[in-house]
């Protein structure tokens, strides 16, 4: 599994569209002095593109299953050879909705009449899923925040911007429905 590790880190992925990978959980072993029955490793990897997270899925298999044949042909494989099993565990596929887009208009409309900057990009939520589906989504900030996914990520929980928030959300959703 470290070799795998260690292949898959050396990898390049391009800037645009944004690519990201991490390898977040890494298990295995009952003691630090024990042959392992088993190791696991647990990957996240995102693109912009359906075509650049499709090739990085692939990459990843092809250098999973090349350490694991080199590990094969350094150890004694008496007992057996070591194998690979790559599990699918959450899958949140690329996507995105046109600016133009009625949903992306009145989100802005209705950010820009609470005195708001709307802002716009594109990121791994689960508005993700109906946009791959070719159903236009948007996903609504709830106000500042910052370093996302670390130790000391943070969200501001005072309550005027948090019922802000749940006000632009609700004034969303009225105009969407009653746009029907």
């Amino acid at each position: 599994m470290a070799n795998a590790i260690a292949k898959f880190a050396k990898l390049t992925v391009p800037a645009q569209p944004k690519t990201t990978y991490n390898i977040g959980v890494v298990n295995g072993g009952t003691s630090v002095n024990s042959i392992p029955f088993e190791v696991s490793m647990d990957v996240d990897m995102r693109s912009e593109s359906k075509e650049e997270l499709s090739k990085l899925v692939d990459t990843f298999h092809g250098l999973l299953f090349a350490a694991v044949e080199e590990e094969n042909q350094a150890r004694c494989t008496a007992q057996g050879k070591i194998k690979v099993e790559a599990k699918l565990i959450g899958d949140r596929p690329a996507g995105e909705t046109p600016r133009n887009s009625p949903i992306v208009q009145t989100v802005a409309a209705v950010i820009t009449a609470f005195g708001l900057k709307p802002t716009y990009g594109i990121s791994s939520t689960d508005s993700n899923i109906p946009m791959n589906l070719g159903i236009p989504a948007v996903t609504i900030g709830r106000g500042k925040g910052g370093r996302a996914h670390s130790l000391d990520e943070w969200v501001d929980v005072e309550k005027p911007g948090q019922i802000q928030a749940a006000q632009v959300a609700l004034v969303t959703f009225l105009s969407l429905a009653g746009a029907r």
